[in-house]
């Protein structure tokens, strides 16, 4: 009778366990959605870097005495790709949790279809208003824009800015959403708002919105989009006579490697805020710095941290859960309290970043980005 109540006691033990934990080498199945083709490939390829050089150390070390394995699913940008991606992830590869996608509209699309499946997704980039009030499923690990966009008009300030131009492509919810931040900054700040002009996001031809701001002379001209028509409005710019003395005021979708590759001097002294900046001297940056400039031949970018980070605190999530069970993980989720190279790092009740605390203030000059000038 002992040994019968001890095999049941066993038994029951055994049924209680996290059944995934149990068995055996079986990989952690975990899903990416991020722009690996297209215009803005530069921000997916930078984050699919990030995930995939933290994912080498997470898996050196094993969650719960397994590995995780990633599938990225390209979305090269399309919103209906994007959810497909999800379908794919979630119905073939029964994934526990979702980082990405790249963009703010595509996690409007895609954000309610995961998170009725009562599945974690994590944004790395997205930083428009309104991405957490999705679903409690919703999380971001970026910054919002509303954050940060306030920092940097605050340094523009400083430097004697009083009057300002705004522009935004009017046909991405990204843009839209940094244009409002932007305006509504600039009038906290109390700078007399000239012009406001709009374009889309594949337009090429800037000229006669720039006409019409040169003509007002602002100190400053503000510019809500991804990095490819910024770049444009720059280079044009340049060519109808902006000289340095109009400063140039980037949102999050300037702040990639790839305006300066793109626009190459014409970019020259626009400045943007971020919170992470590959010179930041913090030995956990710094380690992180060198190892992906070993496997990968280039400097991370601000898309590269936000996802290395990512990477790590989803898995240590998964191992406090103790399961790779979903609602286990975005419960372990909240409680996350991580030191990332993106600074000390946890969750408001609402999903987002807790902290505003490491934001700087970055300046473009000789296709780089360093820290701005007071």
């Amino acid at each position: 009778m002992l040994r019968r109540s001890l095999l049941a006691a066993a038994a029951v033990a055994l049924a209680m366990a996290p059944a995934a934990f149990a068995q055996g080498d079986a990989p952690i199945p975990v899903g990416a959605i991020e722009i690996l083709s297209g215009p803005n490939a530069a921000y997916g390829t930078a984050i699919r870097a990030g995930l995939e050089l933290a994912l080498e150390e997470v898996n050196a070390q094993g969650v719960g005495g397994r590995k995780i394995a990633l599938t990225v699913e390209d979305s090269a940008g399309n919103k209906d790709q994007a959810i497909n991606a999800a379908r794919k992830l979630i119905g073939r590869d029964k994934v526990v949790a979702v980082i990405g996608p790249t963009l703010s509209n595509e996690m409007f699309a895609v954000g309610p279809v995961v998170n009725e499946r009562k599945i974690p997704i994590i944004g790395t980039s997205t930083t428009a208003v309104g991405i957490t009030e999705i679903g409690p499923y919703v999380f971001r690990t970026s910054l919002p824009e509303s954050d940060v966009i306030p920092v940097t008009l605050a340094r523009a300030k400083a430097r004697s800015v009083k009057t300002i131009a705004l522009m935004y492509a009017n046909d991405d919810a990204f843009s839209k959403s940094g244009f409002d931040t932007m305006k509504a900054a600039a009038e906290k700040a109390g700078l007399n708002i000239l012009a406001i002009e709009s374009f889309g996001s594949k337009d090429t031809d800037f000229s006669a919105q720039l006409t019409k701001i040169r003509a007002l002379k602002p100190d400053a001209v503000g510019i809500s989009a991804l990095v490819e028509p910024v770049s444009g409005v720059l280079l044009q710019a340049r060519q109808l006579g902006f000289g340095k003395d109009t400063l140039f005021v980037g949102g999050n979708g300037s702040n990639s490697p790839k305006l300066g590759e793109i626009a190459g001097s014409a970019a020259d002294g626009l400045i943007v805020g971020s919170p992470w900046f590959v010179g930041k001297d913090d030995p956990a940056n710094q380690a992180f710095v060198a190892k992906f400039r070993a496997k990968y031949g280039r400097d991370p970018d601000q898309f590269a941290a936000q996802a290395y980070d990512c990477m790590h605190i989803l898995a240590d999530a998964i191992g406090r859960a103790g399961t790779p069970e979903p609602a286990k993980i975005r419960d372990a989720l909240l409680a996350t309290k991580h030191g990332g190279v993106m600074g000390p790092f946890t969750f408001t009740p609402g999903r987002d970043p807790a902290s505003t605390e490491g934001v700087v203030v970055l300046a473009m000059q000789g296709g780089k980005f360093g820290i701005a000038s007071e």
